[in-house]
């Protein structure tokens, strides 16, 4: 066992608790920088530390302190849980910086002043941000590039705001921002403030392009000032708040003068389309392409959530992109059931079917899950029975910047209205297709959103087969107008064939890439497998009883 004195008075400053006692006798202030060789005075008031040796942290003699050579205070580095190593004459020697993952430390990333070297022990896997563990959300949160950057901006502001740190550097920006997506999309604002120089720069427009628009803003330091320790040593706190409320609004270039883009429109990247489960739809809509949202609709009962189901695994199958599904009236495993009662070509949703399989081939099912090399593909909302509308958007930005996924499934638009809580319907549906509309352009994703007819006038009923169009869309015209694709089901279900009431037909009600709309297929249901399959006309008259 070894000790040092601490928190004792400095005859030189006057400072109560600032001056330690090394083991060979010296002592510094911390407060104002005095040193002595040899320190004798005795006061029964000093408290002793105990140096341990069983962590990372203080296996080298590791303590709260001041980060002097960084001027950083105490207080600041204790709330960051910063510790720091001092040699023999008071002298900050390593900074030792920790991680947390929910809030439990699992890393620890330790500075080595004098080569400015780094080492780390632990791993970033599933930590946050640096200091991310101390702030719960509000109006602003400054994100910054390096830990002692983090630490001088929380005492720039006067302790008044949130400052956190990305964990790899300007290289690794994108990366950590993405992990920690939804804890920073709490904020009202989000100001970068990374290093003043090239790289700093590319990684702040990089970064803020990952934000909801309008919510990321880029401080601009002042000249000669690389990151905010530079202004702290520099006691610039005044020009430091200025460059904060300074910061602007980040805004992509988004006007042109198209004279200058004649080669770029013959060199243009092509779309690629990925093709319908069915001939059909993908003779009239050539497929489905990233970009686009198409919304899917029907009357209760008619099948929506079967052909959901197949669209679903069809991308999964078919593509080797992420898919994202969010299902607002589901449980997550009913919808992994669906998806696998597909590919096991059998209804393994209820139980005494998927009783009938082992362990083993329910996991060959399952694999579908994952890419050739085990890594996920396939991302469900699992929202526990509660939903918020603002924290259903953060899980679908979530689901595709964090998740990288490239298709989302959206079931359905009108729980999104209930989440909402707008009193006015129409409204509450145009507000929503706005933002929907908003990010399928901002991000480019493939977006399949499933929405309701209203009832409709007259004898007979969606249920009866009536053919359907745009007017029957529930609750407001937005949904068609900012639709690329509205794909229609229609089926009677008081049929007294039974081949008749098992089919359903599609119609393509709007197709922006096309413009070709009208009937595009027949799909027959198997009430064996609980498959959908494409059938010719003649095939659905020549089973109708008549």
């Amino acid at each position: 066992m070894a000790f040092v004195k601490m928190h004792l008075p400095c005859d030189a400053c006057g400072s109560t608790d600032a001056l330690s006692v090394n083991e060979n006798g010296s002592s510094k202030c911390f407060s104002c920088g005095d040193f002595i060789k040899n320190y004798n005075k005795e006061d029964s008031s000093m408290e002793l530390v105990e140096k341990q040796n069983t962590s990372l942290d203080n296996k080298h003699g590791a303590i709260y302190g001041a980060l002097n050579d960084r001027k950083i205070s105490k207080d600041t580095a204790t709330k960051y849980g910063v510790k720091a190593v001092y040699n023999t004459e008071g002298e900050v020697v390593q900074h030792i910086y920790p991680f947390y993952n929910n809030n439990e430390k699992t890393a620890s990333k330790i500075r080595y002043v004098k080569d400015k070297n780094f080492s780390f022990q632990g791993t970033y896997e599933g930590t946050g941000l640096f200091g991310e563990q101390l702030f719960k959300g509000g109006k602003y949160i400054t994100l910054v590039e390096g830990e002692c950057d983090a630490m001088a901006g929380y005492e720039l502001f006067g302790s008044k705001w949130d400052v956190v740190s990305i964990k790899r550097g300007s290289q690794g920006a994108v990366k950590d921002v993405k992990e920690s997506l939804e804890f920073l999309e709490q904020y009202e604002n989000i100001i970068i403030c990374f290093d003043n120089d090239k790289a700093g720069k590319e990684a702040s427009k990089k970064v803020a392009q990952l934000f909801t628009p309008s919510k990321a803003k880029i401080m601009t330091l002042p000249n000669g000032y690389k990151d905010a320790n530079d202004m702290l040593k520099d006691n610039k706190h005044a020009l430091f708040v200025k460059a904060f409320w300074d910061a602007k609004i980040y805004t992509p270039a988004g006007v042109i003068n198209v004279s200058d883009k004649r080669s770029e429109f013959h060199k243009r990247e092509k779309k690629n389309s990925i093709p319908y489960p069915w001939e059909g739809l993908n003779d009239k809509l050539v497929g489905m392409r990233g970009g686009e949202l198409i919304t899917l609709t029907g009357g209760t009962g008619l099948g929506k959530s079967s052909v959901t189901r197949e669209l679903e695994h069809w991308l999964i199958k078919e593509t080797e992109d992420n898919v994202g599904v969010i299902a607002l009236e589901e449980d997550w495993r009913r919808t992994i059931d669906g998806i696998l009662s597909i590919e096991a070509n059998n209804r393994l949703y209820i139980d005494h079917v998927r009783e009938q399989y082992s362990e083993e081939e329910l996991d060959k099912f399952f694999d579908i899950l994952y890419d050739g090399e085990n890594k996920n593909r396939v991302w469900v909302h699992a929202h526990f029975g509660t939903n918020d509308i603002d924290e259903i958007f953060s899980k679908i930005r979530f689901m595709i910047i964090g998740c990288e996924c490239k298709w989302i499934v959206l079931d359905h638009l009108h729980m999104l209205v209930v989440a909402s809580a707008e009193g006015d319907e129409r409204r509450a549906i145009d507000n929503i297709m706005a933002r929907l509309r908003s990010i399928v352009e901002e991000t480019g994703v493939g977006m399949i959103l499933v929405s309701h007819l209203r009832r409709v006038d007259g004898n007979k009923g969606h249920e009866n087969g009536i053919e359907v169009s745009l007017s029957h869309l529930r609750g407001s015209q937005s949904i068609a107008q900012l639709s690329d694709c509205v794909i229609a089901l229609e089926r009677n279900q008081q049929a007294d064939s039974e081949n008749e009431s098992n089919t359903t037909k599609v119609r393509v009600l709007k197709s922006r890439y096309t413009g070709d709309v009208g009937s595009a297929t027949r799909l027959l249901y198997d009430r064996e497998t609980g498959r959908l399959n494409e059938i010719e006309e003649e095939e659905t008259e020549e089973a109708v009883d008549f």
